[in-house]
């Protein structure tokens, strides 16, 4: 397949298009089903009901555009087969609130439905030797369906500010579509730039302040399209590509994912157990409004798409260096969650200003009582 710029911009504009006009339908249609997030812990960063049901608009973006622009291929209409499923199983999450192992299990059979459709991780490159390091049947299998169930989750989880799951979503679509074009790999990048212009087109309505929130059926969606998108068709000729790249990208999901994970295990919790220690609670935590956080971690993510985009090139110094900056970045951030500053000049420290209020009302009740 070749392709031109209105091949890849078309699709692009027309999801976007799709997702800005269905998106006022899907908040009016929210409070007639019950697709309502109410406010019921401290967890929950909003303070009245909002809508859930936006993820209406990203599937219906994302599905008109491959249905109009996928050219009879095969793999991509295993893929939309596979994606209706999944949102299925959101909206069932969105609307009767499923028990995590129900939705494990929808997200296991879809990725397993994958692999047999041929949507597979087949081999990697050897980094120790020569060649590629091809896998079994049963290797293959597990890795292709640990791939798609883990960025599904990864997406799910990032779901916590306005406008972060939808944001990164987009800069990650839009980088492993960057990689896959420079690399010839055009039916990867029409599905990227697809799954961009879905995820940009609702975005408006769900930054902050946010009209409506994409639910489950939003956010599993655009994991699993991401993780499967990625390693179809011709891909499969450049490996670094297929788990590399996407893995750099969605490096801030991946990371935050891998965290909640041993820190619920260090915990003795479950894996679904809910919590505000994710990065964008920390990142919170530390002073940052909701739109500065939620920027803050679009920088991010960026910067980690640019070091896949070098490392594609093989510009080895160029995406080491970057990768430095990100983790100096990543630390400054979190380790810096009790919202401290500088004491500069008499400036007053946020930590130090009720105590230094307090000093002040005692100054002014020894003066009255003098008096």
């Amino acid at each position: 397949m070749t392709a031109t710029s209105m091949d890849l911009w078309g699709p692009f504009l027309l999801a976007l298009v799709v997702a800005v006009i269905v998106t006022p339908l899907a908040i009016k249609i929210a409070p007639k089903i019950g697709a309502m997030d109410i406010p019921k812990d401290e967890r929950r960063m909003h303070s009245k009901a909002m809508p859930r049901f936006g993820g209406l608009a990203i599937f219906a973006g994302i599905i008109v555009s491959l249905a109009f622009y996928n050219d009879g291929d095969r793999e991509i209409i295993s893929i939309m087969i596979c994606c209706v499923i999944i949102y299925i199983v959101g909206v069932i999450d969105d609307l009767k609130t499923l028990k995590p192992r129900w939705k494990l299990l929808g997200q296991v059979l879809c990725a397993a439905a994958l692999y047999f459709q041929g949507v597979r991780i087949e081999f990697v490159t050897n980094y120790f030797g020569d060649g590629n390091m091809i896998f079994g049947d049963v290797a293959c299998f597990l890795i292709t369906v640990l791939w798609v169930v883990a960025i599904t989750n990864a997406v799910n989880l990032i779901d916590g500010l306005d406008g972060l799951a939808a944001g990164i979503s987009a800069i990650s679509a839009l980088c492993i579509g960057y990689v896959a074009y420079i690399h010839g790999q055009y039916t990867t990048t029409l599905a990227m730039m697809v799954i961009a212009g879905a995820a940009l087109g609702f975005l408006p309505f769900n930054f902050h302040p946010a009209k409506t929130f994409m639910g489950d059926s939003g956010s599993q969606l655009l994991g699993f399209a991401l993780s499967a998108f990625s390693i179809i068709g011709a891909v499969k000729s450049s490996t670094v590509i297929v788990v590399i790249i996407p893995a750099l990208v969605m490096g801030l999901p991946i990371f935050d994912t891998l965290m909640a994970i041993i820190r619920r295990t260090l915990r003795h919790q479950s894996f679904a157990t809910a919590d505000k220690e994710h990065f964008h609670h920390r990142i919170m935590r530390a002073g940052y409004g909701q739109r500065r956080s939620v920027m803050l971690m679009y920088c991010i993510s960026a910067i980690m798409g640019i070091v896949a985009v070098l490392y594609s090139r093989g510009y080895t110094v160029e995406y080491l260096g970057l990768l430095a900056v990100e983790a100096m970045l990543i630390y400054v951030l979190l380790s810096d969650t009790s919202n401290r500053s500088v004491n500069v000049r008499g400036v007053k420290i946020p930590s130090e200003k009720k105590e230094l209020k307090e000093k002040d009302k005692e100054k002014d009740k020894e003066k009255e009582s003098s008096e």
